[in-house]
């Protein structure tokens, strides 16, 4: 691996902050002014991101184009060598390891660390309140779900800051080897992956969860350790061979109907940072954000359907009676939640906002299916 910057003391004596110095009074201020200009070169800091995703995944590429945005505008002065899932640290480990300055930053998932505080999956993937992807990452952006965050990472002692990117289109119920599932007591007895606050929804309905990263799916379905699973969208899925071993892809779910990307950095690094390069780091995953949506339009749908014209995989839309039984469940898991008061604050501060922009949006949004049957008949089968 090359170098990595590494984390700055408090003590300043012992490893001042890289950062440019100006000489303002004295002697030296003097020197300095009657010196000939010399054109110093600066070492640019190099800093070590990984990511929670398999080096196949297009996650891996979305990660890349932040990367590639930073350098680009850095100009020299900062550079991002990202490394895949496992360089350094497992996928579940990369929060602690960029808390613990093992890693610099890392690109991951809030659900990825759940097992901390279940509070995480609410900058996400929680619980189905009527919003999209793009209004719960707008209540963690502008609805006071970031103070929440920062307020949680202080509970837990994390020495990090965080930043969200990507609203994640709403993801699948999964792939299924057996009959497929049409209602929500068909789905007891199976043996799912699925991560974060989905695991205690499905376990609610019956299933038997084991929580994987992505990398880890196949051989467990190949194993017979589950025989149904979900992980994010058509591409991801593709590419690490779900159709080699189940055939059956149910679209729709209230498991996880949004998520988004966290992009971690430890504090101590990132607030030792010259304040434009902060600038470059924190703005660079808005423009990623949208970089990224526009990928997973194209790449996603392309997916899908060379996943039925190429790989005999049938897609079918999950029926209204499992997405009840789903909303039934959330409704029984919700109430053991709000039992922690942190938790209760949380989603009051989420379902105020979801109340408020879902009904504008619903509202002002035209049927879209209607305009769609009209122009491409018999495409849709709900």
């Amino acid at each position: 691996m090359s170098e990595s910057k590494q984390i700055p003391s408090n003590n300043e004596s012992q490893n001042p902050p890289a950062r440019r110095r100006f000489l303002t009074s004295g002697v030296a201020g003097v020197a300095a002014m009657s010196a000939p200009m010399i054109a110093v070169a600066q070492s640019p800091v190099v800093f070590k991101m990984q990511g929670a995703w398999g080096a196949k995944d297009i996650f891996n590429e979305m990660a890349e184009d932040y990367v590639k945005r930073v350098n680009e505008m850095a100009g020299g002065r900062l550079r991002i060598d990202y490394l895949t899932a496992g360089s350094v640290v497992k996928p579940f480990e990369v929060t602690d390891a960029v808390s613990k300055g093992v890693l610099d930053a890392g690109h991951t998932v809030a659900v990825y660390w759940y097992g901390k505080s279940k509070v995480a999956s609410l900058f996400g993937s929680g619980p189905v309140t009527g919003a999209n992807a793009e209004q719960t990452l707008g209540w963690m952006m502008r609805g006071g779900g970031y103070a929440f965050y920062e307020e949680l990472l202080k509970k837990l002692n994390l020495n990090i800051k965080g930043f969200f990117a990507f609203p994640m289109p709403t993801q699948p119920l999964g792939w299924f080897k057996k009959t497929p599932p049409k209602t929500a007591a068909e789905l007891k007895g199976y043996k799912y992956r699925t991560v974060g606050l989905a695991a205690d929804l499905m376990q609610e309905l019956g299933m038997k969860v084991t929580q994987l990263p992505g990398g880890e799916i196949v051989p467990a379905m190949e194993r017979g350790v589950i025989d149904a699973f979900e992980f994010n969208n058509p591409t991801s899925d593709r590419r690490f061979g779900a159709a080699d071993v189940a055939k059956n892809y149910y679209l729709s779910s209230y498991h996880q109907a949004s998520e988004a990307f966290e992009f971690l950095f430890n504090k101590d690094f990132f607030d030792d940072l010259d304040p434009d390069l902060q600038a470059i780091l924190t703005h660079g995953v808005e423009a990623t954000s949208t970089a990224n949506t526009m990928l997973a339009l194209d790449q996603y749908s392309r997916d899908l359907e060379e996943l039925q014209s190429q790989e005999g995989v049938t897609v079918h839309r999950t029926s209204k009676e499992i997405l009840a039984g789903q909303l039934d469940s959330w409704d029984k898991i919700i109430v053991e939640l709000e039992k922690d008061p942190f938790m209760k604050r949380c989603l009051d501060s989420q379902r105020a906002w979801v109340e408020r922009v879902a009904f504008y949006e619903i509202m002002g949004g035209t049927d879209l299916v209607t305009a769609y049957n009209h122009y491409f008949p018999g495409r849709l089968k709900l």
